[in-house]
């Protein structure tokens, strides 16, 4: 996987990525978007997001901090990004956790087209129709696999479905791939998991395949994850050096150490 030139044309392209996101992480969200090249914009108001998902190259939504408005202005938004023909990411934060989650998640994902559906194993495995819970936004796991998981989920869903987790998990358009990388410090402070899916929806803006584009996301921000716990020993500083190499990485380093095999 060229997941190296994608990460080059996106920073060529520099496309606008409209977030509707979550209020604990959205400054990590938009600063690690800008760190790998595009351009973020966090406009949550009713009135203005169909407006602004007009001029975007993708919109993510992650229902974190979730209320009534805010899946409100989602629909807004997902349905004008549909009309356009851009990627919509949905990040299923806390689905399982309570009734209102899961209630939510359903309503935006039969109001919507989402193309690509992300989250971790348990809040994954509940959209796909398994039984799992949440801890809060923690996974508390499945019984299922993960790829058996978000097999049944892309095909129930036509979707790309991800989860992220020590190794994520991408199937879609036929195919699933396998990104493996080295943690250590990645889930030792709050965000990451928001941050992935922004880099995917940066990814997404450029990339078509979008397994594709979110199979090569997360293998360089894995990466990035990486290079940054060679420099760091605590999660304060691991973020900071995060956002670094995020913007410091190259097309060569991607593609010697990109670890993505594809399950066939």
């Amino acid at each position: 996987m060229e997941s190296g030139k994608i990460l080059e044309k996106m920073r060529a392209e520099k496309p606008l990525v409209h977030h509707i996101t979550n209020w604990v992480t959205i400054y990590d969200c938009a600063n690690i978007v800008r760190a790998f090249g595009a351009l973020p914009v966090m406009a949550h108001a009713p009135e203005e997001v169909e407006e602004m998902a007009g001029i975007a190259g993708a919109l993510v939504l992650n229902i974190g901090t979730l209320t009534t408005e805010l899946v409100d202005a989602m629909v807004l938004a997902g349905k004008k990004a549909n009309s356009k023909g851009i990627p919509v990411v949905f990040d299923a934060v806390g689905v399982g956790a309570t009734s209102m989650r899961n209630e939510k998640a359903e309503y935006i994902l039969d109001s919507v087209n989402i193309d690509i559906i992300k989250g971790n194993t348990s809040e994954v495995a509940k959209l796909a129709g398994f039984d799992a819970k949440t801890k809060g936004v923690e996974s508390m796991g499945a019984k299922e696999s993960p790829v058996e998981i978000t097999k049944k989920l892309s095909s129930s869903r036509n979707c790309t479905a991800v989860i992220t987790g020590k190794e994520d998990v991408v199937s879609g358009n036929k195919s699933t791939f396998v990104v493996k990388k080295g943690l250590r410090l990645m889930g030792e402070f709050v965000g990451s998991g928001c941050m992935s899916s922004s880099v995917i929806g940066a990814f997404a803006a450029v990339e078509k395949d979008y397994a594709v584009a979110s199979a090569a996301g997360l293998a360089c921000f894995g990466i990035a994850g990486e290079l940054a716990a060679k420099e760091a020993t605590a999660p304060a500083g691991y973020k900071a050096r995060l956002f670094d190499e995020s913007y410091l990485l190259t097309r060569d380093k991607v593609d010697s150490m990109q670890k993505i095999e594809e399950v066939k």
